[in-house]
């Protein structure tokens, strides 16, 4: 649990008439995607996603939103909106349905069936309600439209969120690609019709605010693929996220043209390619899937796998090809792609994986030397026509770190929205829409929440400085059998050591300290085991601190005999 703003308190009751939106994720960050709307008493929560875990997370599978804010009035949540089916908007439903499984989840098509193939295997069979674009439903006090917006994955959603108290259009994900694989544009038209009855609450995404003009069409990529496949001489290897359907559908297609098989590997990418196709969204051509090991008995030069491990996940397919941990061996002349872009904290695992694969002999097409892959989402200048078409009274920038977030709000004061109607949070900072004007109301606690192997929330931060420090620092232990009827040292100390270059005898040196110092310790009258422990850590750890220029975790036992 952590406060995100020392100096805010918490927030006092909504005013009556008032909407409250309050972010436990996607603020300040790329992931954990989580808002809740309250109007009348009643919770709407839009997106509920996880957040990947770092290299200063050691251990940690997933890192959820804290649901603590909403514990307590989970009877308030009217339903659960999905705006799409990526793992930072849908990764942490089935933890949220854990605690209430009958919370309505209301999503498109597609999202609706990611999401179902989750819960499934989470054993929770939720209540859903199949929404598409210019669909109103009422929920609770909210009446909410949705609307097409085109992202990196089809059937994406935003939503107009309408109540006595304010209009809010939250845009989810989106890019303005006007001639997208599915043909399937943001809904400009539907932006313009709720900007003219009026916007209250704008709340947009943020991610890459910072990049001028506008984002590269999905279609720009389909040359540089098939390029690719002209020129391969041995197997194409193509990583990319288990979602993105348009870059597996033009991976399929250049295929087909070039007369090669296709083989999914990984458990996430076979499920969502199949409810994909199941779906119509993804155009699998007659005959041109292939299990793996029909695929190894055909010539090199036919074969094509597509795989998870662009973010050079350790346990990820493609890494362990390249660290020659996979039964498909990557040698001269394959060509492997990367088409997916950095996620922010990736790039030395990805960069570990590119130079791995070169080393074997690989011709290795990423983002940095092809235009293999573009971004899902609005640059500055989609941005500002969205403010100029929407005319938004209040802005709150979303989903993005802060340099994102500062970036969205400057647009909209270019494009005259005044500068403190841009409203600046982050996650757990509360925000108050009332008589049209939106202001921050307070924080409450909100932190991180760690998935670490079966336990949620068990993982503290201290355990996890735990972990950072037999990472990085080794440890040591030091055994002492102690007299119980004297309080003399009988036996040891007995020193061990992990993770140390240097051989255990530089430790003798600290042993007469040791010994000097539990004698001083016994002849003032300790004898404590809890304090015999701290005597022997002050002694060890400053031995280690002034002499090896290290910090390790120091384990002193002390038994008595």
């Amino acid at each position: 649990m952590s406060h995100p703003h020392p100096e805010l308190s918490a927030p006092g009751p909504l005013p009556d008439g008032g909407v409250r939106v309050v972010a436990l994720g996607g603020l300040g960050e790329i992931g954990r995607n989580m808002t809740i709307i309250e109007h009348a008493g009643k919770l709407l929560i839009v997106d509920c996603g996880v957040l990947f875990p770092e290299e200063h997370h050691p251990g940690v599978d997933l890192i959820l939103p804290d649901f603590d804010y909403i514990e307590d009035r989970l009877d308030d949540v009217v339903a659960l909106v999905l705006t799409h089916g990526h793992e930072d908007h849908i990764g942490a439903v089935p933890f949220l349905l854990r605690r209430k499984p009958d919370i309505p989840v209301v999503g498109s098509q597609l999202t609706l069936a990611l999401v179902e193939a989750k819960l499934k295997e989470h054993k929770i069979a939720p209540f859903t309600l199949g929404v598409k674009e210019g669909d109103t439903e009422q929920l609770g006090p909210f009446g909410c439209e949705f609307i097409a917006v085109n992202h990196s994955i089809p059937d994406a959603l935003a939503v107009a969120i309408r109540t006595p108290g304010g209009t809010l259009l939250h845009t989810g994900d989106f890019k303005m690609d006007q001639v997208p694989l599915d043909r399937r544009i943001t809904d400009l038209r539907a932006f313009a019709r709720l900007g003219e009855e009026g916007v209250d609450l704008f709340l947009v995404d943020s991610t890459n605010a910072e990049v001028p003009g506008f984002t590269t069409p999905e279609r720009n990529i389909t040359p540089a693929i098939e390029r690719v496949f002209h020129r391969a001489r041995r197997r194409i290897i193509v990583a990319c996220f288990s979602s993105h359907v348009h870059r597996v559908q033009q991976v399929l297609d250049a295929a087909e043209e070039s007369g090669r098989k296709v083989a999914l590997v990984g458990r996430s990418m076979v499920r969502n390619m199949g409810i994909a196709a199941e779906l119509g969204f993804l155009r699998v051509p007659d005959g041109i899937l292939v299990d793996l090991g029909r695929l190894a008995q055909l010539p090199e030069d036919e074969q094509v796998l597509v795989c998870t491990g662009s973010q050079g996940e350790p346990m990820a397919a493609l890494s362990r090809m390249a660290n020659r941990d996979h039964k498909i061996e990557v040698g001269d002349g394959d060509t492997v792609v990367l088409a997916s872009s950095l996620i922010p904290g990736n790039e030395n695992a990805v960069y570990r994986v590119i130079n791995g694969l070169t080393r074997l002999g690989a011709d290795v097409v990423h983002k940095g030397n092809a235009l293999v892959h573009v971004s899902g989402h609005a640059s500055a200048g989609e941005l500002l026509y969205c403010y100029n078409i929407v005319r938004p009274r209040n802005v709150m920038p979303v989903h993005g770190e802060w340099r994102h977030l500062v970036a969205n709000g400057d647009l909209a004061v270019a494009t005259g929205v005044p500068q403190d109607r841009v409203v600046y949070a982050e996650d757990g900072v509360v925000v108050d829409l009332v008589d049209g004007v939106a202001r921050v109301a307070g924080a409450v606690d909100c932190g991180y929440v760690y998935v670490d192997g079966s336990s949620v929330g068990g993982t503290t931060e201290t355990l996890l400085k735990d972990r950072r420090i037999l990472r990085d620092e080794g440890f040591v232990t030091i055994i002492v059998v102690r007299d119980s009827s004297t309080g003399k040292v009988a036996a040891g100390p007995e020193i061990q050591t992990r993770g140390f270059a240097e051989e255990e005898r530089v430790f003798d040196n600290v042993r007469p300290r040791l010994d000097a110092a539990l004698e001083e310790a016994r002849q003032n009258g300790v004898t404590d085991t809890h304090q015999l422990q701290q005597v022997i850590r002050r002694t060890v750890g400053s031995f280690v601190g002034n002499k090896l220029r290290r910090r390790p975790m120091i384990i002193p036992i002390v038994i008595d005999a």
